[in-house]
């Protein structure tokens, strides 16, 4: 029965996603929002499966935990569940996100999407992967807290590697092979009467400084501060860039310039007249100076290698002491304290971690080491009472699988509050009431 509904649902998607309904199909949209639309247009909203799917993508979002950037997670998603999962992390302004993607097999339909968290209760998506899925690289706006949520198909089993990085969205403007930057934002100036609204960066005198980006060169002049300083508007952007203390000054006000081309000379000019020459580089918006750092950092980190086992993602395995589950990947949230024999499923591994379920649901990180195999029972236990219930979620409003005659031998395989989960001789059986 199970078979024939999954043939008819394939067949039903096949046949709408060609056709026209009352949704607008050709409408602009997200991968995940038009299979979401097909779903819709289907009637498979109606449905458990369908309806599941459709609560799970924005459950996921309410849920998210919390990691930080760099990010590196293998994952499994099991066909015969219906998953999702969401991270949420903080983003500077100037960053540039990548989002990369591999999955096993690579044709299966797995949807990414990042989103904005300006307002926790009104995220706005702002980037998708496409239907081949190639990486995501997104200018960060605007400083503040970003989702990334990750959901497969209907009735698809997916393996996945997911890495996030964050690296400039400017080129580095000079041409400084050490990239020695020597003094940073925020940095007291003249006793400390004001701060450093820039970062200096050093380099020999008369070197090229170069433009970071295509635009638009809106002032060429001097002033007391930064000496001989030119401006640039980069192109299709909110804020001028400011090179100060100049040797020379090559380009000139209104010229349209490319990225890489030389605006002048370093020097000293200015009140640096008594330091190494340098390039005071600034960036200002309507609102004032702002960090340029992210804008031109020119180290990327890269995220730490995966050391937790990945032959153990979908499976069963239990605490082997009493553990912590963490709402982040830095251990700085507590969701619970587990005892040992604790049942949990692992979803996916990062670092030494692994992003695990609990069987109510409740998802965070534990350490990898904290878990073991259930092949080896914990104990072996007679059941002494006529017609045992067995569900198949610890919940006493779970269905019913079977009972249990007085006298079945069953091995305990681990816990959960107040239930056991057991298995007979060939396999796991289900959860009986301790």
């Amino acid at each position: 029965m199970q078979l024939r509904f999954i043939f008819i649902f394939f067949v039903y998607i096949s046949l709408v996603s060609c056709k026209s309904g009352t949704v607008n199909l050709f409408k602009a949209a997200s991968p995940h929002e038009q299979y979401k639309r097909k779903l819709e247009t289907a009637g498979l909203d109606k449905t458990a499966m369908g309806s599941a799917w459709i609560n799970a993508s924005s459950a996921s979002m309410q849920k998210a935990l919390t990691i930080k950037i760099p990010y590196k997670e293998t994952g499994y998603f099991d066909a015969g569940k219906i998953p999702a999962a969401a991270y949420q992390f903080s983003a500077t302004k100037g960053q540039k996100l990548t989002i990369g993607l591999e999955k096993k097999p690579s044709a299966s339909a797995l949807y990414v999407d990042l989103w904005y968290l300006a307002d926790i209760n009104n995220p706005k998506r702002i980037a998708s992967a496409d239907t081949l899925n190639n990486p995501i690289q997104h200018e960060i706006e605007d400083t503040g807290n970003y989702l990334i949520r990750l959901q497969p198909e209907l009735l698809q089993s997916v393996e996945y590697t997911i890495t996030i990085t964050a690296g400039p969205s400017l080129a580095f403007p000079t041409i400084s092979k050490s990239k020695s930057i020597g003094s940073f934002w925020g940095d007291g100036r003249d006793n400390n009467a004001r701060k450093h609204e820039g970062v200096d960066i050093f380099g020999p005198a008369r070197s090229p400084v170069l433009a970071s980006a295509d635009g638009t060169v809106t002032r060429v002049n001097e002033n007391n501060l930064g000496g001989r300083v030119v401006w640039l508007r980069p192109k299709g952007k909110d804020y001028t860039l400011y090179y100060a203390h100049l040797d020379k000054q090559i380009a000139v006000e209104g010229q349209e310039i490319e990225l890489g081309d030389t605006l002048g000379l370093m020097g000293n000019t200015g009140n640096a007249k008594t330091t190494a020459p340098h390039l005071h580089f600034g960036i200002y918006t309507f609102g004032g100076a702002i960090n340029p750092l992210p804008f031109i950092d020119p180290v990327t980190k890269t995220p730490a290698n995966i050391s937790a086992a990945i032959s153990n993602l979908n499976k069963t395995l239990r605490t082997s002491s009493k553990s912590t589950f963490y709402s982040s990947i830095q251990k700085s949230g507590t969701i619970a304290t587990l005892n040992s024999g604790t049942i949990i499923n692992v979803n996916s591994a990062t670092e030494n971690l692994y992003k695990a379920e609990l069987p109510d649901g409740t998802t965070g990180f534990i350490d990898s080491k904290s878990l073991v195999q259930t092949t080896k029972p914990l104990k072996k236990i007679r059941i002494n009472m006529n017609q045992q219930k067995v569900f198949d979620q610890p919940d006493s409003l779970a269905a019913v699988k079977l009972n249990l005659k007085t006298g079945a031998t069953v091995n305990v395989l681990g816990n959960f509050n107040s239930y056991q989960l057991i298995s007979d001789e060939n396999s796991q059986i289900g959860w009986i009431v301790k």
